[in-house]
């Protein structure tokens, strides 16, 4: 099982679309996924169609209340979603239990989905309690930059937390860093796109994924790519984006 967190700690970026779309695409290449909303907003349920937030999910399992198996739901063959549930922001204030706090997730996950493929994570905009469980329950991480200047800012942030986690961590984080919202007329695009190339070859994905009506208008339909234009450059954009991973070895 591969356990994979999309985060970046400026909001904007598009982790809840990848992990939508990417969490969807793997499943129809015929992996079994969970996707696990770790955003007090929560608003990885409404993007695959539940649009009553949930009362219970990811924060009961993590408050030790729930066990996963009671709070995840089937969404797509072969994709599972936990929600985020009503309680997911007091966790971001936990003052009790000290450094274990950052690994909350880390065990109420223990031996659990051992029957997946993947578990994406899709992360708050913050470098707070909530990532930090993320990064100790993760393996990888999935790191979304658009295509601006204040999105490498927090790239970079990003980097320098995870650097500061990893001596803890059982074994060091794969990295990948996906460009989203490309947009290759715009200038700006471009040079981001470069400086990615140049700083971070080893660790960005080959197809960058391009701005498009169609991806902004799926989350309020509560579709995926897939589900709405099967046939889109996008759709084959976060295709492609699934194959990198199943087959690449990032640093």
């Amino acid at each position: 099982m591969r356990r994979i967190a999309l985060i970046n700690q400026k909001g904007g970026v598009g982790k809840t679309t990848i992990t939508t779309n990417l969490g969807h695409a793997l499943a129809l290449a015929g992996h079994r996924v969970t996707v696990i909303d770790l955003d007090p907003q929560g608003q990885l349920a409404s993007s695959y169609g539940i649009f009553r937030a949930p009362a219970k999910g990811i924060d009961q399992v993590m408050l030790k209340s729930q066990d996963p198996a009671s709070v995840k739901q089937g969404i797509r063959d072969m994709l599972t979603l936990i929600p985020a549930g009503k309680r997911l922001q007091e966790i971001e204030y936990l003052h009790d239990g000290g450094a274990s706090r950052a690994r909350l997730l880390q065990q109420a996950l223990d031996g659990v989905l051992d029957d997946q493929a993947f578990v994406l994570f899709d992360c708050p905009p913050s470098s707070g309690l909530l990532v930090a469980n993320a990064i100790f329950a993760a393996d990888e991480a999935l790191i979304p930059v658009s295509g601006d200047h204040m999105s490498l800012n927090g790239l970079a942030k990003m980097l320098i937390t995870i650097k500061k986690f990893e001596p803890y961590l059982d074994k060091p984080m794969r990295k990948w860093i996906a460009l989203n919202r490309y947009f290759p007329r715009r200038r700006l695009s471009r040079e981001v796109s470069e400086k990615l190339r140049k700083h971070f070859p080893d660790q960005l994905v080959n197809t960058p994924i391009r701005e498009a009506a169609v991806i902004a208008e799926c989350p309020g339909i509560g579709r995926t790519i897939f589900e709405y234009k099967p046939g889109s450059q996008s759709a084959k954009e976060f295709q492609t984006l699934a194959t990198e991973l199943l087959e690449g070895d990032p640093g």
